[in-house]
């Protein structure tokens, strides 16, 4: 361990404990994760990127709610001043740091992925697991499905 290293785990519990949280905070754990092998070449596959950030929008910025964005032009900021992070030690100024549309475009003229989706989508950062599980990630698949979505790359912040 560095000496400028965050332990977000102890921080969060005690964060929480601080404000008079008597249970930890339980994080996902899975023994079994539903990944599955590609059915195609990732040169052939259609790939959309899933963020935790919101869009720099009213709406986005009030809603913590799943939004979809069309992936080109790029944003040029998105709305994240909400989420947890060490941030005198980081920025999220640079779009393309988290939000890789740009780059997944030249991978695409270079024919490493098949395409990029017209939209990316955004989930909310939920403490909830069950509204993540039960209705946040549904409806994250339904709109990949729509947009016949082979690959999701996930950047959570």
């Amino acid at each position: 361990m560095k000496e400028n290293d965050v332990l977000y785990m102890e921080r969060t519990r005690d964060f929480y404990r601080a404000q008079g949280y008597t249970n930890d905070y339980q994080w996902a754990h899975y023994d079994d994760a539903p990944f599955s092998s590609l059915q195609k070449p990732l040169s052939e596959c259609k790939l959309a990127v899933v963020t935790t950030a919101m869009p720099d929008t009213g709406t986005g910025r009030a809603q913590r709610q799943v939004h979809s964005c069309a992936s080109l032009p790029a944003p040029s900021s998105m709305y994240t001043d909400e989420l947890s992070w060490h941030k005198t030690m980081t920025h999220t100024n640079d779009v393309a740091s988290f939000l890789p549309m740009m780059q997944l475009k030249r991978c695409e003229k270079e024919g490493l992925i098949g395409e990029l989706g017209d939209r990316f989508h955004c989930i909310p950062t939920e403490y909830s697991q069950r509204n993540t599980l039960e209705n946040d990630a549904p409806e994250i698949l339904a709109r990949c499905q729509h947009d016949a979505v082979d690959v999701a790359i996930l950047v959570p912040l």
